[in-house]
């Protein structure tokens, strides 16, 4: 018997949002393998709303990404948005509002770990947005999904890592130079669970750019970074 804690309607509590029409929501939660099982107590399962979610959340995301101080250049919205708008992203922010915990599965999608399926998980929540969407409108859902996504979207251009920046340093010195840059690691500082990486690229003998981060990709993409402004 499912705990009354987790009650399909306990994750308005971690929305921060109460439907107005529970059966949406119900729908959202119900997995196929539990819709096939349970005919006469299920009328619908969640696979009409993955699909309208998936393109709520990507025009939200979009939007977002396009109205950003920064303004991005189209290749890079697109970049961001295939990034973000992904399965594993979806499966990592259904973790940070326990969408786990809620699902309707059928008895063989439960004892063969759906719950913990990135995909389930990725599916589960695009229905979940399509419900809100459907329920509430947009203004409502777009306030919703910036929420849950704004600390992953701003950490992610903040770290460089939506940026490919050191393939754009490799294409752009190999139309004006022929030779692609190097990059060397400088120094390596902290305790292992701390630890700041340095790293220097050069091009030839030339140095270009220096950078530190937390991990030595990021420290490589930042000092890419730093070259691309340096050569335009």
């Amino acid at each position: 018997m499912k705990s009354l804690k987790n009650k399909p309607e306990n994750i308005e509590t971690h929305l921060g949002y109460v439907f107005k029409d529970r059966k949406l929501l119900l729908e959202a939660l119900t997995h196929k393998s539990y819709y096939h099982e349970n005919r006469e107590k299920s009328s619908a399962y969640s696979e009409r709303l993955e699909f309208l979610g998936d393109s709520v959340i990507g025009l939200i995301i979009v939007e977002y990404l396009f109205l950003h101080e920064r303004k991005y250049s189209e290749s890079a919205l697109a970049k961001m948005k295939s990034y973000l708008v992904s399965e594993i992203m979806f499966a990592d922010i259904s973790g940070s509002i326990s969408l786990e915990k809620y699902l309707l599965l059928g008895k063989g999608e439960e004892a063969t770990g759906g719950r913990t399926k990135k995909s389930i998980l990725a599916d589960a929540f695009e229905a979940l947005i399509g419900a809100i969407y459907l329920d509430a409108g947009y203004e409502k859902t777009r306030e919703i999904v910036v929420r849950l996504f704004v600390r992953k979207i701003e950490g992610t251009i903040e770290s460089g890592e939506l940026n490919d920046y050191k393939t754009d340093l490799q294409e752009i010195t190999q139309l004006l130079y022929g030779i692609l840059p190097e990059y060397k690691l400088i120094r390596q500082q902290g305790e292992e669970h701390q630890r700041v990486f340095t790293v220097a690229v050069y091009l030839g003998e030339k140095k270009l750019g220096v950078a530190s981060g937390k991990k030595k990709k990021e420290a490589e993409m930042l000092a890419a970074k730093k070259a691309l402004v340096k050569i335009k």
